[in-house]
């Protein structure tokens, strides 16, 4: 992710949870770029919490790892209900390590992938327009 970051140079970074140590990384290589994470179900004594909400402009987005959600049966609406409750457009979710991304109940639904364990490592480029438009580009790491 460093060389990921390091080419698009995002105006922020986000962390869905699973090992955790990673964001350390990431900060102190880009401390200008702000990074929001959650704990993953992989991450003992985490200090990040499970569930965040950030203001990105004019959208709101809902981040967490995905279990307390039931993520890894393949469905998202209890993730999607949390993230309507919360007033986001935008859910952000990790633990499948399975890049997916579609509009459900008028919100955005991503997961990344993963860019450390994984057949293939997959990254998400998220970019939110001044009108509350949110386009999303899945990018492949290097291995």
């Amino acid at each position: 992710m460093v060389d990921a970051v390091q080419r698009s140079r995002p105006d922020v970074i986000f962390h869905l949870g699973d090992h955790d140590r990673d964001t350390s990384v990431l900060l102190s290589r880009f401390p200008e770029i702000p990074l929001y994470n959650v704990a993953g179900n992989c991450d003992f004594a985490a200090m990040a919490p499970n569930v965040l909400t950030v203001s990105l402009g004019p959208v709101k987005a809902f981040l967490t790892h995905g279990p307390l959600y039931h993520v890894d049966y393949g469905r998202v609406d209890s993730l999607v209900y949390a993230a309507q409750e919360q007033g986001c457009q935008l859910a952000l979710f990790g633990h499948t390590h399975i890049p997916f991304h579609e509009d459900v109940g008028g919100v955005k639904v991503v997961n990344p992938g993963t860019a450390g364990k994984g057949r293939d490592l997959t990254w998400a480029l998220i970019t939110i327009y001044d009108n509350g438009g949110i386009a999303v580009d899945m990018k492949q790491l290097e291995r």
